[in-house]
């Protein structure tokens, strides 16, 4: 009877921390990875299925910031129970159509997203995103300046094209919602039918901006081309 119970003592003992041995090596398994040029902790953590925080933890990390040359420690994701660790999923085409189709520096968003904020400020998210696509148009029409911080500043006779600019409205912090807006105008997927003019009819002294075609009203806003 004793023999019987040492044996199933000893058989449970080494089950117990058989299995325990397991889940250490498997939990521990990591990969050497050289870093190259262009590299990125979010970038890796999709190529190997793990998160940001897993490759930070592994190689005593504080920050994002990786080197060309050196060499990183990445976790393998724990295989317990037989559950096998999965690759990172292939982005479908919807997910390719959230990257911008225009790509500006900060200090050029910002200014747009201030622009926004000083014109559009008291409309609606659609009439921020509006006002910052006949920006983005006036960019791409070849009668005015060819990128973003040109156009904002533009001078048209003795005054600058957008009041902000002039009255000094544009120094003033955007608001998140304009720099959302931005963001998706920067998405480029409606062009609002390439209006490259906006007023506020109820204001508007210029005559001349009456007569252009109409594309449409957003809250006291007319688009025009």
């Amino acid at each position: 009877m004793k023999n019987t119970y040492m044996k199933t003592f000893v058989v449970t003992f080494v089950a117990i921390f058989g299995f325990i041995g397991l889940q250490n090596n498997t939990a521990e398994a990591t990969t050497k990875y050289r870093v190259v040029k262009g590299d990125s902790l979010g970038e890796l953590g999709q190529q190997y299925g793990i998160t940001i925080d897993d490759i930070k933890q592994y190689n005593n990390r504080h920050d994002d910031l990786i080197y060309t040359g050196e060499m990183l420690l990445i976790p393998d994701k724990p295989k317990v129970l037989g559950i096998q660790s999965s690759k990172p999923e292939i982005e479908t085409p919807e997910k390719e159509l959230e990257k911008p189709a225009v790509s500006i520096s900060n200090e050029e968003k910002d200014l747009f997203a201030r622009l926004v904020e000083a014109e559009a400020k008291g409309e609606s998210y659609e009439g921020k995103v509006a006002v910052a696509t006949v920006v983005l148009n006036r960019v791409e029409d070849p009668r005015f300046p060819n990128n973003i911080i040109d156009v904002i500043n533009q001078v048209v006779g003795n005054s600058y094209a957008f009041s902000p600019v002039q009255n000094g409205e544009i120094n003033k912090p955007a608001s998140d919602e304009a720099k959302r807006a931005v963001d998706e105008a920067l998405m480029r997927k409606d062009h609002l039918n390439d209006s490259i003019y906006f007023y506020n009819p109820d204001i508007a002294t210029d005559d001349w901006i009456r007569t252009r075609h109409i594309v449409k009203t957003i809250g006291n806003h007319v688009f025009a081309k």
